[in-house]
């Protein structure tokens, strides 16, 4: 989803130096990545979206750029939608997504001008992993099972608003994260890593029906668009994301990982900028699903 994108990447370079005062160096950290240039890496990624059902693969190499940083290249390939092959725009074949658990870097936003809009939301969820994961690793106080943390995003709310027909969209997310096991038979940890509303959003709730809680927490989520009417659409609601990943204690690596990212809003048709005159409420709740396996690894 759009929101989540933005809101990922604005955030980023606001925990770089936070975290750099928050980590620690014992003991040791079970979730480290420790690279070797020449890895290959294939994960399965499965996803539902209310009536969408889709799978696809990503197919990936480890490599060094010339400031030898460790980073992973992955192409995106074999795409299902609703069990049927889709095919993807020639541009597909040319894109490479870049990503990292090196705590010492900073992720950086994937170019999604060219990529065909299926990919997307692949693109965005592989990120949303290995950015939590980063996260984790960046801020290492997550050392043993149980271990808990909770991050305040220190970012101010994100904003997808293009000024012109997105008039206000903004969300606000901070984390909670816990170190749920570590498997040493088994050779893996299990961290979760939950989105959560801030006590205090802190967004621009512009009319008087925004300010109830559309769920159980607070309202992270507003949007007011334009429509070709002269119409103002507007929506508040929450959303958070769940987010388990199993991390290979060997290497680091992702083993495998899932999401449920349930977003409920309330929406009104509004024939005034200040949304005071309203049709009635109309609530909409989505839960997505999404499930990313590793297939088969190699060395270099």
């Amino acid at each position: 989803m759009k929101l989540q994108i933005v809101f990922i990447f604005s955030a980023v370079c606001g925990w770089s130096s936070f975290s750099n005062a928050q980590a620690t160096s014992a003991p040791a950290n079970p979730l480290h990545r420790q690279y070797r240039a020449g890895e290959k890496l294939t994960y399965h990624m499965k996803g539902v979206n209310e009536a969408w059902h889709y799978e696809i693969d990503a197919e990936g190499v480890v490599k060094k750029d010339a400031a030898g940083q460790y980073f992973e290249e992955y192409q995106w390939v074999h795409m299902t939608s609703n069990g049927q092959p889709e095919s993807l725009l020639p541009s597909a074949a040319d894109y490479r997504q870049r990503l990292t658990l090196d705590p010492d870097q900073n992720p950086s936003a994937p170019d999604l001008t060219k990529v065909d809009p299926k990919m997307i939301g692949p693109i965005t969820d592989m990120m949303t992993f290995y950015s939590d994961l980063w996260l984790a690793n960046k801020l290492g106080v997550l050392k043993k099972a149980r271990d808990h943390f909770y991050f305040k995003n220190p970012m101010p709310p994100s904003s997808w608003a293009d000024g012109t027909h997105v008039l206000v969209g903004q969300d606000a997310i901070d984390f909670d994260m816990t170190l749920k096991s570590v498997d040493a038979a088994a050779g893996t940890a299990m961290v979760e890593v939950r989105h959560v509303p801030p006590q205090n959003p802190a967004l621009p709730l512009k009319a008087a029906w925004m300010q109830d809680p559309v769920g159980t927490g607070a309202n992270n989520w507003v949007q007011i668009a334009k429509d070709e009417n002269g119409k103002y659409e507007a929506g508040v609601g929450m959303e958070t994301f769940t987010v388990d990943i199993t991390v290979s204690l060997a290497d680091g690596h992702i083993a495998s990982a899932t999401m449920e990212n349930p977003v409920i809003t309330i929406e009104r048709t509004c024939e005034d900028e200040a949304l005071s005159k309203c049709g009635d409420a109309k609530r909409h709740e989505i839960l997505r699903k999404i499930e990313m396996t590793t297939g088969q690894r190699s060395g270099n």
